[in-house]
C-alpha cells in the first residue's frame, strides 16, 4: 500500500463501520472486527493522469475502504456486502458527507436486491456442495453466513428494510456454524428460504430500480464541494 493510499483513509474518510459477525450479532469470543468504510478522494487528485485508487485495503488489520464514487456505484448495483455496509448498527465515524450518505441509503435499494443476493447465495451454495462431495462436509462458518444472507434477502424484499442483526436467529445460526445441523437440513432450509425471497418479489414494498439521480446528485455536490475547498496552485 502506498503512503498516499494510507492518507486517503487517514484523513478522507466520511463514513467507517464494523461489519461481519459483530455486526450480525453473531460474534463470538474468537470473532475478528472487520472494518469497512468510505473516503472520498480529493476533487484535484482526479485532475491527474494517475487516478487516486478506488479502494485501499488498511492500514489496520480486516480494514477495507471504498472511494466515495465507487462505493455508490457497487450500492447502486445492489451489491450485498455494500449494502450491509450502509446499514451497519456498529457505525464508527461519520461526518456531514458520511450523514448525508446514510440518509440516501433507503435510495440504493430496490427489487434488484434479489437477484443480486440470490446470485451471490447460489454461488456460495455450489462451493458448499463441492466441499460436501469431496469433504463429506461443508464449511460450516460458510454456511451459516449463506442461510443469513437467504433470511437477509427474504425479510428485505418483505418489508423494504434491510436489518443486519439477526436478532431472534442467532442461536440457529450458530448451530449451524458449530456443525450440530446434518447438512440435508440445511439443504432443505436454505431452498425453502430462496423459494420464500422468490415469492417475496411481486409484492415487495421495494421500487423496481434504484433512485439514481440523487444518488447523483450527491456526488456531484460531493466533487463539487471538494474542488472549492482545493487550494490554490
Amino acid at each position: 500500500m502506498r503512503p498516499e493510499d494510507t492518507t486517503l483513509v487517514r484523513d478522507h474518510t466520511v463514513y467507517s463501520c464494523v461489519i461481519g459477525s459483530r455486526a450480525f450479532g453473531l460474534a463470538t469470543g474468537a470473532s475478528d472486527t472487520d472494518r469497512r468504510g468510505v473516503y472520498v478522494a480529493p476533487t484535484p487528485l482526479f485532475w491527474r493522469f494517475e487516478k487516486p485508487p478506488t479502494h485501499v485495503e488498511g492500514p489496520r488489520e480486516e480494514e477495507f475502504s471504498w472511494e466515495f464514487e465507487r462505493f455508490c456505484e457497487l450500492a447502486l448495483r445492489a451489491n450485498p456486502n455494500i449494502l450491509e455496509c450502509l446499514h451497519s448498527p456498529l457505525v464508527e465515524h461519520v461526518d456531514a458527507t458520511g450523514r448525508e450518505l446514510l440518509a440516501l441509503r433507503g435510495a440504493f435499494l430496490s427489487r434488484q436486491v434479489h437477484r443480486t443476493f440470490i446470485g451471490y447465495a447460489l454461488g456460495q451454495r455450489k462451493k458448499l456442495d463441492a466441499d460436501v462431495r469431496q469433504y463429506g462436509a461443508p464449511r460450516w462458518k460458510h454456511a451459516m453466513h449463506l442461510l443469513r444472507l437467504l433470511m437477509s434477502c427474504r425479510d428485505l424484499l418483505r418489508s423494504g428494510e434491510l436489518v443486519i442483526d439477526v436478532g431472534d436467529a442467532r442461536d440457529e445460526l450458530l448451530a449451524v456454524k458449530r456443525g450440530e445441523v446434518p447438512w440435508p437440513d440445511l439443504e432443505l432450509r436454505m431452498s425453502r428460504l430462496a423459494d420464500e425471497a422468490d415469492a417475496a418479489v411481486d409484492g415487495s414494498p421495494l421500487p423496481d430500480e434504484p433512485d439514481r439521480a440523487r444518488v447523483a446528485d450527491l456526488l456531484h455536490r460531493v466533487r463539487r464541494a471538494s474542488a472549492l475547498d482545493a487550494p490554490a496552485s
